[in-house]
């Protein structure tokens, strides 16, 4: 019987496990989503800016039942403006997705590279990056992005140069998200470089001369994609939370431009004359975050050399 190697003992494990394979067909429609939705906006077949105030009574809510939901509008249209909802929801995934995943690489890079200084280093580097990353616990991040709103999107637009409005908004909020958001990942991987620095491999390539930089990222980095992977994946969905949280705040991406986060903001007024309007996007981050979640949780399963075979 020919033995299997731990990718594909992982591969059928995680194959095996149907609900986080239910997940990650969730993730990859989310994904596949975001991805169109900008492509449909271009071609015409997307609209989620044009008003439809036809649809509207004089009180300013959608004409017929459920919200206005026609063959036209699935989802109805919103109340005030009557524009889709599903069009606005639609393409408001492009951007929460592109948020949280720019903040995710750069909350990831950090924290891996600390963590692999941190653990092979040792001694008075590791007490104090160790002593970095409580100082980074201990700062309050959303009293920070508050506090630090006006002057930090000022820095950005006149020293940095990226345009006022939505681009230095994102921008603003990508980076204190991953300013902040990786020093779980460097504890996790500093945990994880403390055993692989004692390995044979790692003596190997220390006595052969080998520079700190290729012992980092050439011998030991290469094995901890496993962790780094599953914490990606937990990651992402913390961050599309915190941008729809955000935008409660005022902080993230402003109308018209949508994003999950601020349709559901605005559905927050409509809640008790729009429910559908109000639910559509509550259920999609829900949906979002708990499949990555359920994702990350499978993945992690399914990569323990630990768990049973």
């Amino acid at each position: 019987m020919e033995s299997k190697s731990p990718m594909q003992l992982a591969k059928a494990r995680l194959l095996k496990d149907k609900l986080s394979m239910a997940a990650l067909a969730v993730v990859i429609f989310f994904v596949l989503a975001a991805i169109a939705a900008p492509i449909l906006v271009w071609v015409g077949w997307l609209d989620p800016d044009s008003s439809h105030q036809e649809l509207l009574d004089e009180y300013g809510l959608a004409k017929g039942a459920w919200g206005g939901i026609s063959w036209d509008h699935w989802l109805g249209v919103e109340p005030g403006l009557g524009r889709d909802s599903l069009a606005r929801m639609w393409y408001g995934v492009t951007f929460s997705l592109g948020i949280a995943l720019s903040a995710t690489v750069i909350a990831v890079l950090l924290g891996v590279v600390v963590g692999i200084v941190s653990g092979v280093a040792g001694g008075w580097v590791d007490a104090i990056l160790g002593r970095i990353i409580d100082l980074t616990l201990a700062f309050p991040q959303t009293l920070m992005l508050l506090a630090l709103n006006v002057v930090a999107i000022a820095f950005i637009v006149e020293v940095v140069g990226v345009p006022q409005g939505d681009a230095a908004q994102s921008v603003y909020v990508i980076t204190v998200l991953g300013l902040f958001g990786w020093t779980g990942v460097a504890r996790i991987v500093r945990g994880q470089v403390l055993s692989l620095r004692e390995r044979e491999f790692v003596h190997a390539a220390t006595l052969l001369g080998a520079s700190r930089g290729r012992i980092y990222f050439r011998e030991i980095l290469p094995n901890l994609w496993a962790p780094i992977l599953v914490q990606f994946t937990l990651i992402m969905p913390a961050f599309v939370s915190a941008e729809a949280a955000l935008s409660y705040l005022q902080v993230s991406i402003k109308p018209p431009t949508p994003t999950l986060g601020n349709v559901l903001s605005d559905a927050l007024r409509n809640a008790e004359t729009a429910p559908v309007y109000f639910f559509a996007p509550a259920i999609a981050i829900a949906a979002l975050v708990v499949s990555f979640n359920l994702l990350g949780d499978g993945l992690r399963d399914a990569l323990d050399p630990k768990s049973d075979r």
